[in-house]
């Protein structure tokens, strides 16, 4: 269950820095109303507060969000950008959610 729990509030992060990056960058790119930066920086405040829920040691807990946030961006790309994920991009985030797990589930005495 604990698994479970990490997973989620992992990816529940991931998405919550993602949308706050993506809206200053339609703003900033696309020329997007500068009223988007209020949700984005919502949501940033929103992901430093889901990553302060992680009961791991906070370097512990950033590294093993890294390989998540790998896999959320290119979650992102292919279903918000339209663009689909190369065989590599998905042994990537592949990679990154092994060395996440490592990471995350490993024995703690050792």
């Amino acid at each position: 269950m604990l698994e479970i729990k990490t997973i989620s509030l992992f990816l529940i992060t991931a998405l919550a820095e993602i949308v706050g990056c993506y809206l200053p960058y339609l703003w900033l790119t696309q020329g997007k109303s500068i009223w988007l930066l209020i949700p984005a920086g919502l949501s940033l405040a929103l992901f430093a507060w889901l990553l302060s829920l992680h009961p791991a040691a906070a370097g512990r807990v950033y590294a093993a969000y890294g390989g998540v946030y790998i896999f959320v961006a290119i979650f992102w790309l292919w279903a918000v950008d339209g663009i689909r994920p190369t065989a590599w991009d998905l042994v990537g985030s592949s990679v990154a959610l092994i060395g996440m797990s490592i990471i995350i589930f490993a024995p703690k005495n050792a």
